[in-house]
Protein backbone atom coordinates (compact mmCIF):
# COMPACT_ATOMS: atom_id res chain seq x y z
CA UNK A 1 0.00 0.00 0.00
CA UNK A 2 1.55 3.27 -0.82
CA UNK A 3 1.74 6.34 1.00
CA UNK A 4 -1.30 8.17 -0.59
CA UNK A 5 -3.27 5.38 -0.51
CA UNK A 6 -3.13 4.93 3.13
CA UNK A 7 -3.87 8.21 3.91
CA UNK A 8 -6.81 7.78 1.43
CA UNK A 9 -8.18 4.88 3.41
CA UNK A 10 -7.64 6.69 6.68
CA UNK A 11 -9.58 9.80 5.70
CA UNK A 12 -12.38 7.57 4.53
CA UNK A 13 -12.17 6.04 8.00
CA UNK A 14 -12.76 9.45 9.41
CA UNK A 15 -15.61 10.27 6.96
CA UNK A 16 -17.35 7.21 8.19
CA UNK A 17 -17.24 8.19 11.86
CA UNK A 18 -18.52 11.72 10.92
CA UNK A 19 -21.69 10.10 9.57
CA UNK A 20 -22.01 8.28 12.36
CA UNK A 21 -21.54 11.26 14.74
CA UNK A 22 -24.48 13.09 12.85
CA UNK A 23 -26.46 9.81 13.30
CA UNK A 24 -25.79 9.97 17.09
CA UNK A 25 -27.30 13.83 16.93
CA UNK A 26 -23.48 15.15 17.38
CA UNK A 27 -22.39 18.21 15.74
CA UNK A 28 -19.27 17.52 14.83
CA UNK A 29 -18.13 20.57 14.29
CA UNK A 30 -19.09 22.36 17.32
CA UNK A 31 -20.13 25.82 18.47
CA UNK A 32 -18.92 28.94 20.73
CA UNK A 33 -18.04 28.00 24.14
CA UNK A 34 -17.39 30.54 26.62
CA UNK A 35 -14.76 30.06 29.25
CA UNK A 36 -12.25 27.94 27.74
CA UNK A 37 -8.82 28.03 30.06
CA UNK A 38 -5.37 27.64 28.69
CA UNK A 39 -3.96 24.50 29.52
CA UNK A 40 -0.83 25.89 30.72
CA UNK A 41 -2.48 28.04 33.45
CA UNK A 42 -4.59 25.02 34.53
CA UNK A 43 -1.29 22.89 35.05
CA UNK A 44 0.19 26.28 36.71
CA UNK A 45 -2.67 26.52 39.43
CA UNK A 46 -3.24 23.81 40.22
CA UNK A 47 -2.65 22.89 44.14
CA UNK A 48 -1.91 19.41 45.20
CA UNK A 49 -4.40 18.05 48.19
CA UNK A 50 -6.84 20.44 47.63
CA UNK A 51 -10.42 19.34 46.77
CA UNK A 52 -12.88 20.67 44.38
CA UNK A 53 -10.94 21.86 41.97
CA UNK A 54 -12.23 22.06 38.42
CA UNK A 55 -10.94 22.66 34.78
CA UNK A 56 -11.95 23.58 31.27
CA UNK A 57 -10.09 23.34 28.17
CA UNK A 58 -10.26 22.96 24.67
CA UNK A 59 -7.67 21.90 21.85
CA UNK A 60 -6.44 18.93 19.99
CA UNK A 61 -5.75 15.80 20.54
CA UNK A 62 -2.46 14.83 19.95
CA UNK A 63 -2.36 11.31 22.17
CA UNK A 64 -4.86 8.85 22.63
CA UNK A 65 -4.81 5.76 24.60
CA UNK A 66 -7.89 3.40 24.88
CA UNK A 67 -7.52 0.89 27.85
CA UNK A 68 -10.87 -0.60 27.66
CA UNK A 69 -13.29 1.40 30.15
CA UNK A 70 -10.38 4.24 30.54
CA UNK A 71 -9.15 6.39 28.04
CA UNK A 72 -6.74 8.86 28.26
CA UNK A 73 -6.13 11.90 26.10
CA UNK A 74 -3.34 14.39 25.48
CA UNK A 75 -4.95 17.48 24.39
CA UNK A 76 -2.78 20.39 23.24
CA UNK A 77 -3.90 24.38 22.83
CA UNK A 78 -1.72 27.19 21.77
CA UNK A 79 0.05 27.61 25.69
CA UNK A 80 0.40 23.76 25.62
CA UNK A 81 -0.39 20.09 27.15
CA UNK A 82 -2.48 18.51 29.47
CA UNK A 83 -4.10 15.24 30.45
CA UNK A 84 -7.59 14.37 30.05
CA UNK A 85 -8.86 10.87 31.55
CA UNK A 86 -11.93 9.73 30.31
CA UNK A 87 -13.86 6.98 32.57
CA UNK A 88 -17.43 5.73 31.19
CA UNK A 89 -18.75 5.77 34.58
CA UNK A 90 -18.18 9.40 34.36
CA UNK A 91 -19.43 10.06 30.89
CA UNK A 92 -22.16 7.69 30.64
CA UNK A 93 -24.11 8.56 27.28
CA UNK A 94 -20.96 10.20 25.65
CA UNK A 95 -18.66 7.18 25.66
CA UNK A 96 -20.37 5.80 22.41
CA UNK A 97 -19.07 9.33 21.08
CA UNK A 98 -15.58 9.08 22.08
CA UNK A 99 -15.49 6.00 20.76
CA UNK A 100 -15.37 8.16 17.37
CA UNK A 101 -12.28 10.20 18.29
CA UNK A 102 -9.04 10.45 16.23
CA UNK A 103 -6.14 12.19 16.88
CA UNK A 104 -6.02 15.55 15.63
CA UNK A 105 -9.76 16.25 16.40
CA UNK A 106 -10.57 19.65 17.91
CA UNK A 107 -12.70 18.84 21.62
CA UNK A 108 -13.43 20.70 25.02
CA UNK A 109 -13.51 18.76 28.32
CA UNK A 110 -14.35 20.12 31.53
CA UNK A 111 -14.40 18.21 34.80
CA UNK A 112 -12.31 17.91 38.47
CA UNK A 113 -8.25 18.29 38.50
CA UNK A 114 -6.58 15.61 40.22
CA UNK A 115 -3.26 13.71 39.48
CA UNK A 116 -3.08 10.26 38.25
CA UNK A 117 -0.66 7.13 39.73
CA UNK A 118 1.95 8.41 37.82
CA UNK A 119 1.65 12.11 38.82
CA UNK A 120 0.01 14.06 35.86
CA UNK A 121 -2.09 16.34 36.33
CA UNK A 122 -5.44 15.20 34.79
CA UNK A 123 -8.86 16.95 33.90
CA UNK A 124 -11.01 13.48 34.83
CA UNK A 125 -14.07 14.61 32.44
CA UNK A 126 -17.62 14.70 33.16
CA UNK A 127 -18.46 16.06 29.38
CA UNK A 128 -16.80 16.66 26.38
CA UNK A 129 -18.01 18.66 23.38
CA UNK A 130 -16.40 18.33 19.84
CA UNK A 131 -15.41 20.93 18.40
CA UNK A 132 -13.99 19.76 14.87
CA UNK A 133 -13.68 16.33 13.06
CA UNK A 134 -10.25 16.48 11.38
CA UNK A 135 -10.97 14.06 8.73
CA UNK A 136 -7.03 13.68 7.80
CA UNK A 137 -4.84 12.04 9.85
CA UNK A 138 -2.02 14.21 11.61
CA UNK A 139 1.51 13.27 10.93
CA UNK A 140 2.26 9.55 12.53
CA UNK A 141 4.01 10.87 15.72
CA UNK A 142 2.94 14.28 17.21
CA UNK A 143 6.09 15.19 18.14
CA UNK A 144 7.39 15.62 14.47
CA UNK A 145 6.58 16.60 11.25
CA UNK A 146 9.53 16.33 10.00
CA UNK A 147 9.76 17.22 6.30
CA UNK A 148 10.80 20.71 6.71
CA UNK A 149 9.82 21.53 3.04
CA UNK A 150 6.34 20.15 4.52
CA UNK A 151 6.23 22.05 7.43
CA UNK A 152 6.54 25.63 5.33
CA UNK A 153 3.73 24.66 3.09
CA UNK A 154 1.37 23.21 5.90
CA UNK A 155 2.34 25.47 8.43
CA UNK A 156 -1.26 24.82 10.06
CA UNK A 157 -0.01 21.29 10.71
CA UNK A 158 3.67 22.39 12.09
CA UNK A 159 2.27 24.49 14.43
CA UNK A 160 0.63 22.02 16.65
CA UNK A 161 2.29 19.01 15.58
CA UNK A 162 5.78 20.85 16.41
CA UNK A 163 5.84 22.39 19.85
CA UNK A 164 8.72 24.82 19.30
CA UNK A 165 7.28 25.94 16.26
CA UNK A 166 4.46 27.65 18.20
CA UNK A 167 6.63 28.93 20.85
CA UNK A 168 8.21 30.73 18.01
CA UNK A 169 5.86 32.73 16.99
CA UNK A 170 4.90 33.78 19.53
CA UNK A 171 7.99 34.72 21.01
CA UNK A 172 8.12 36.81 17.36
CA UNK A 173 4.55 38.44 18.29
CA UNK A 174 5.95 39.50 21.48
CA UNK A 175 9.16 40.62 20.41
CA UNK A 176 7.11 43.26 17.87
CA UNK A 177 5.30 44.06 20.87
CA UNK A 178 8.13 44.79 23.11
CA UNK A 179 9.91 46.78 19.83
CA UNK A 180 6.54 49.04 19.81
CA UNK A 181 6.44 49.81 23.49
CA UNK A 182 10.42 50.33 23.76
CA UNK A 183 9.78 53.35 21.02
CA UNK A 184 6.87 54.76 22.36
CA UNK A 185 8.00 55.25 25.85
CA UNK A 186 10.47 57.15 23.82
CA UNK A 187 8.10 59.37 22.12
CA UNK A 188 8.15 58.03 18.62
CA UNK A 189 5.05 57.65 17.33
CA UNK A 190 3.92 54.95 15.03
CA UNK A 191 2.43 55.92 11.71
CA UNK A 192 1.34 53.78 8.61
CA UNK A 193 2.65 55.00 4.72
CA UNK A 194 1.58 52.86 1.66
CA UNK A 195 2.64 50.00 0.60
CA UNK A 196 1.23 50.41 -3.50
CA UNK A 197 3.48 53.72 -4.80
CA UNK A 198 3.54 55.45 -7.93
CA UNK A 199 7.48 55.56 -7.78
CA UNK A 200 10.01 52.81 -6.21
CA UNK A 201 11.95 55.02 -3.92
CA UNK A 202 13.60 54.52 -0.95
CA UNK A 203 16.00 51.55 -1.55
CA UNK A 204 18.20 50.16 -4.40
CA UNK A 205 16.10 47.26 -5.27
CA UNK A 206 14.39 45.66 -7.73
CA UNK A 207 10.03 46.03 -7.09
CA UNK A 208 6.94 43.80 -8.00
CA UNK A 209 4.58 45.61 -10.32
CA UNK A 210 0.90 45.89 -10.43
CA UNK A 211 -1.60 47.69 -11.90
CA UNK A 212 -4.51 49.41 -10.62
CA UNK A 213 -7.50 48.67 -13.06
CA UNK A 214 -9.33 52.12 -12.19
CA UNK A 215 -6.97 55.05 -12.76
CA UNK A 216 -5.40 52.43 -15.23
CA UNK A 217 -1.67 53.14 -13.76
CA UNK A 218 1.42 50.63 -12.91
CA UNK A 219 2.29 50.88 -9.08
CA UNK A 220 5.16 49.29 -7.39
CA UNK A 221 4.43 47.11 -4.10
CA UNK A 222 6.66 49.62 -1.30
CA UNK A 223 10.63 48.23 -1.28
CA UNK A 224 10.95 51.18 1.87
CA UNK A 225 8.64 53.36 3.36
CA UNK A 226 11.96 55.92 4.09
CA UNK A 227 10.49 59.10 1.43
CA UNK A 228 7.05 58.68 3.09
CA UNK A 229 8.53 58.80 6.42
CA UNK A 230 10.92 61.79 5.68
CA UNK A 231 7.79 63.40 4.89
CA UNK A 232 6.81 62.90 7.81
CA UNK A 233 9.47 64.74 9.62
CA UNK A 234 8.84 67.54 6.96
CA UNK A 235 5.40 67.82 8.35
CA UNK A 236 6.28 68.32 12.12
CA UNK A 237 6.36 64.64 13.37
CA UNK A 238 9.69 64.47 14.89
CA UNK A 239 9.69 60.82 16.19
CA UNK A 240 8.36 58.21 13.51
CA UNK A 241 8.53 54.56 13.25
CA UNK A 242 6.79 52.26 11.06
CA UNK A 243 6.74 48.37 11.50
CA UNK A 244 6.44 47.52 7.45
CA UNK A 245 6.03 44.60 4.97
CA UNK A 246 8.47 45.80 2.33
CA UNK A 247 8.59 43.19 -1.18
CA UNK A 248 11.72 42.73 -3.61
CA UNK A 249 11.65 40.86 -6.36
CA UNK A 250 15.01 39.27 -5.76
CA UNK A 251 16.49 36.11 -4.59
CA UNK A 252 15.56 33.38 -2.01
CA UNK A 253 18.04 32.01 0.50
CA UNK A 254 18.01 31.56 4.22
CA UNK A 255 18.71 34.98 5.03
CA UNK A 256 16.00 36.69 2.16
CA UNK A 257 12.44 36.53 1.44
CA UNK A 258 10.94 38.46 -1.07
CA UNK A 259 8.15 39.47 1.59
CA UNK A 260 9.85 40.91 4.76
CA UNK A 261 8.96 42.94 7.79
CA UNK A 262 11.29 46.01 8.63
CA UNK A 263 11.19 48.38 12.13
CA UNK A 264 12.19 52.23 10.25
CA UNK A 265 12.44 55.12 12.15
CA UNK A 266 13.39 58.56 12.09
CA UNK A 267 14.00 60.92 14.51
CA UNK A 268 14.91 64.89 13.75
CA UNK A 269 18.03 67.03 15.30
CA UNK A 270 19.63 63.35 15.80
CA UNK A 271 22.64 61.51 14.00
CA UNK A 272 23.88 58.28 12.95
CA UNK A 273 25.36 58.11 16.54
CA UNK A 274 21.83 58.65 18.41
CA UNK A 275 20.63 55.57 16.08
CA UNK A 276 23.69 53.81 16.99
CA UNK A 277 22.61 54.25 20.91
CA UNK A 278 19.34 53.60 20.22
CA UNK A 279 19.87 50.12 18.36
CA UNK A 280 21.86 48.99 20.96
CA UNK A 281 19.51 49.55 23.52
CA UNK A 282 16.90 48.30 21.90
CA UNK A 283 18.21 45.08 20.63
CA UNK A 284 20.36 44.29 24.44
CA UNK A 285 16.69 45.16 26.00
CA UNK A 286 15.23 42.23 23.95
CA UNK A 287 18.05 39.99 24.87
CA UNK A 288 17.65 40.36 28.23
CA UNK A 289 13.84 39.83 28.14
CA UNK A 290 14.02 36.45 25.48
CA UNK A 291 17.18 34.95 25.38
CA UNK A 292 18.90 32.97 28.42
CA UNK A 293 21.84 35.22 28.64
CA UNK A 294 24.29 37.57 26.87
CA UNK A 295 25.59 34.51 25.43
CA UNK A 296 23.08 33.12 22.32
CA UNK A 297 23.93 29.90 20.13
CA UNK A 298 22.91 30.94 16.79
CA UNK A 299 23.96 28.03 14.02
CA UNK A 300 27.60 26.93 14.76
CA UNK A 301 28.34 30.79 16.43
CA UNK A 302 27.56 32.33 19.90
CA UNK A 303 26.91 35.35 19.36
CA UNK A 304 28.14 37.69 22.77
CA UNK A 305 25.85 40.68 23.16
CA UNK A 306 27.50 42.10 26.39
CA UNK A 307 27.57 45.91 26.03
CA UNK A 308 29.31 47.80 24.84
CA UNK A 309 29.33 46.31 21.35
CA UNK A 310 32.59 47.39 18.83
CA UNK A 311 32.16 50.42 16.78
CA UNK A 312 34.28 50.38 13.60
CA UNK A 313 35.22 52.06 10.42
CA UNK A 314 34.33 50.67 7.14
CA UNK A 315 37.94 51.46 6.15
CA UNK A 316 39.56 50.20 9.23
CA UNK A 317 37.94 46.53 8.91
CA UNK A 318 38.36 46.22 5.51
CA UNK A 319 42.24 46.87 6.09
CA UNK A 320 41.55 44.41 8.97
CA UNK A 321 40.32 41.49 8.00
CA UNK A 322 40.68 42.02 3.61
CA UNK A 323 44.28 43.46 4.24
CA UNK A 324 43.58 46.45 1.82
CA UNK A 325 44.07 49.97 2.21
CA UNK A 326 41.09 51.59 1.09
CA UNK A 327 42.62 54.23 -0.46
CA UNK A 328 44.65 52.50 -2.42
CA UNK A 329 42.79 51.39 -5.08
CA UNK A 330 45.76 48.89 -7.36
CA UNK A 331 45.55 47.15 -4.01
CA UNK A 332 42.12 46.45 -3.62
CA UNK A 333 41.81 45.55 -7.44
CA UNK A 334 44.47 42.94 -6.57
CA UNK A 335 43.05 41.70 -3.97
CA UNK A 336 39.74 41.00 -5.92
CA UNK A 337 40.97 38.97 -8.75
CA UNK A 338 42.79 37.40 -6.06
CA UNK A 339 39.66 36.37 -4.71
CA UNK A 340 38.18 35.72 -7.93
CA UNK A 341 35.24 38.88 -8.01
CA UNK A 342 34.42 39.82 -11.76
CA UNK A 343 35.49 43.38 -11.88
CA UNK A 344 34.32 44.15 -15.74
CA UNK A 345 32.81 47.64 -15.80
CA UNK A 346 32.64 48.08 -12.03
CA UNK A 347 33.60 51.14 -10.56
CA UNK A 348 36.40 51.61 -7.99
CA UNK A 349 33.88 52.01 -5.04
CA UNK A 350 31.56 48.71 -6.11
CA UNK A 351 34.86 46.97 -6.22
CA UNK A 352 35.80 47.84 -2.35
CA UNK A 353 32.70 47.12 -1.56
CA UNK A 354 32.40 43.52 -3.23
CA UNK A 355 35.90 43.19 -1.46
CA UNK A 356 34.19 43.94 1.79
CA UNK A 357 31.28 41.87 1.66
CA UNK A 358 33.52 39.22 0.46
CA UNK A 359 36.62 39.53 3.35
CA UNK A 360 34.63 41.08 6.14
CA UNK A 361 30.89 40.66 6.79
CA UNK A 362 31.93 36.55 7.02
CA UNK A 363 34.06 37.94 10.53
CA UNK A 364 31.47 39.72 12.19
CA UNK A 365 30.17 37.59 14.68
CA UNK A 366 29.43 39.51 17.75
CA UNK A 367 27.57 42.99 17.56
CA UNK A 368 29.61 45.15 15.19
CA UNK A 369 28.48 48.54 14.29
CA UNK A 370 30.37 49.31 10.73
CA UNK A 371 30.70 53.04 10.79
CA UNK A 372 31.29 55.34 8.23
CA UNK A 373 30.66 53.76 4.45
CA UNK A 374 31.89 55.66 1.38
CA UNK A 375 30.01 58.51 0.70
CA UNK A 376 29.25 57.11 -3.14
CA UNK A 377 27.72 53.97 -1.78
CA UNK A 378 24.90 56.39 0.12
CA UNK A 379 23.37 58.35 -2.31
CA UNK A 380 20.16 59.69 0.91
CA UNK A 381 23.01 59.93 3.53
CA UNK A 382 24.54 63.24 4.58
CA UNK A 383 28.87 63.20 4.03
CA UNK A 384 30.93 63.12 7.15
CA UNK A 385 32.24 66.59 7.81
CA UNK A 386 35.82 65.86 8.52
CA UNK A 387 36.17 63.78 5.38
CA UNK A 388 33.41 63.77 2.95
CA UNK A 389 34.80 60.92 1.23
CA UNK A 390 32.95 58.81 3.63
CA UNK A 391 29.11 59.16 4.49
CA UNK A 392 27.75 59.35 8.20
CA UNK A 393 26.01 55.44 8.29
CA UNK A 394 26.56 52.58 9.79
CA UNK A 395 25.31 49.15 9.70
CA UNK A 396 24.91 46.39 12.15
CA UNK A 397 26.43 42.79 11.56
CA UNK A 398 25.27 39.97 13.82
CA UNK A 399 26.08 36.28 13.53
CA UNK A 400 27.54 37.80 10.03
CA UNK A 401 24.61 38.89 8.85
CA UNK A 402 23.64 42.47 8.72
CA UNK A 403 20.90 43.51 10.84
CA UNK A 404 20.37 47.38 10.55
CA UNK A 405 21.26 49.83 8.01
CA UNK A 406 20.93 54.14 9.67
CA UNK A 407 22.16 57.30 8.69
CA UNK A 408 22.39 60.65 9.23
CA UNK A 409 20.04 62.26 6.69
CA UNK A 410 20.79 64.03 3.81
CA UNK A 411 18.10 66.97 4.11
CA UNK A 412 19.47 69.11 1.25
CA UNK A 413 17.39 69.51 -1.65
CA UNK A 414 20.16 70.29 -3.89
CA UNK A 415 22.24 67.64 -3.01
CA UNK A 416 19.44 64.92 -3.13
CA UNK A 417 18.75 65.49 -6.45
CA UNK A 418 21.49 65.57 -7.93
CA UNK A 419 22.76 62.20 -5.75
CA UNK A 420 19.25 60.77 -7.56
CA UNK A 421 20.04 62.16 -10.82
CA UNK A 422 23.27 59.84 -10.13
CA UNK A 423 22.02 57.01 -8.73
CA UNK A 424 19.31 56.76 -11.59
CA UNK A 425 21.89 56.18 -14.55
CA UNK A 426 21.48 52.75 -16.09
CA UNK A 427 18.78 52.10 -14.07
CA UNK A 428 16.17 49.98 -16.16
CA UNK A 429 12.51 52.07 -16.60
CA UNK A 430 10.89 50.34 -13.56
CA UNK A 431 13.91 52.25 -11.33
CA UNK A 432 14.30 55.10 -13.52
CA UNK A 433 11.99 57.98 -12.48
CA UNK A 434 13.52 60.27 -9.76
CA UNK A 435 10.81 61.21 -6.70
CA UNK A 436 10.43 64.98 -7.43
CA UNK A 437 7.44 65.25 -4.66
CA UNK A 438 9.93 64.22 -2.44
CA UNK A 439 12.49 66.70 -3.76
CA UNK A 440 9.47 69.69 -3.23
CA UNK A 441 9.21 68.28 0.43
CA UNK A 442 12.94 68.94 1.13
CA UNK A 443 12.43 72.07 -0.03
CA UNK A 444 9.77 73.20 2.25
CA UNK A 445 12.64 71.93 4.99
CA UNK A 446 13.11 68.76 6.70
CA UNK A 447 14.97 69.03 9.79
CA UNK A 448 18.22 67.35 10.25
CA UNK A 449 17.65 63.80 11.70
CA UNK A 450 18.68 60.14 12.17
CA UNK A 451 17.34 57.11 10.58
CA UNK A 452 17.26 53.59 11.29
CA UNK A 453 16.17 50.29 9.75
CA UNK A 454 16.25 46.76 11.57
CA UNK A 455 14.80 43.77 9.92
CA UNK A 456 12.61 42.27 11.87
CA UNK A 457 12.54 38.69 10.68
CA UNK A 458 16.59 38.34 11.04
CA UNK A 459 16.15 40.16 14.55
CA UNK A 460 13.73 36.79 15.48
CA UNK A 461 15.90 34.73 14.02
CA UNK A 462 18.63 35.81 16.28
CA UNK A 463 16.98 36.01 19.66
CA UNK A 464 15.69 32.28 18.72
CA UNK A 465 18.37 30.77 17.38
CA UNK A 466 16.79 30.27 14.29
CA UNK A 467 19.09 29.81 10.82
CA UNK A 468 16.91 29.85 8.44
CA UNK A 469 14.25 33.08 7.96
CA UNK A 470 11.70 30.78 6.89
CA UNK A 471 11.48 29.15 10.39
CA UNK A 472 10.33 32.40 11.63
CA UNK A 473 8.14 33.79 8.57
CA UNK A 474 4.13 32.14 9.08
CA UNK A 475 4.46 31.76 5.37
CA UNK A 476 7.20 31.96 3.67
CA UNK A 477 7.19 32.11 -0.23
CA UNK A 478 8.06 29.05 -2.39
CA UNK A 479 8.41 27.46 -5.39
CA UNK A 480 5.42 25.65 -6.78
CA UNK A 481 5.30 22.23 -6.31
Amino acid sequence: MTEESGIAKLQQQRVEKLARLREMGVDPYGQRLDGVEPAAEVRAHYVDDRQGQRAFCGGRIVLFRDIGKLMFVTLRDSSGTIQLGFSKKLLGDQWDMLKLLDLGDLIAAEGELGRTKTGEITIWTAKVSLLGKALLPPPEKFHGLADVDLRYRQRYVDLWANPDVMVCFQKRSAIIGAVRRFLQDRGFCEVETPMMQTIAGGAAARPFITHHNTLDMDLFLRIAPELFLKRLLVGGMEKVFEINRNFRNEGLSTRHNPEFTMLELYQAYADYNVMMDITEELIASLVETYCDSTQVVFGSMTVDYKRPWRRSTYADLLAEYGGCNIDDIASVRAKAAQLGLNQANMDDVVVVNEVFEATVEDRLVNPTFVIDYPAALCPLTRKSKTDPRYAERFELFVGTMELANAYTELNDPAVQEENFRLQLRGQDETMATMDEDFITALKYGMPPAGGLGIGIDRLVMLLTGATSIRDVILFPLLKNL
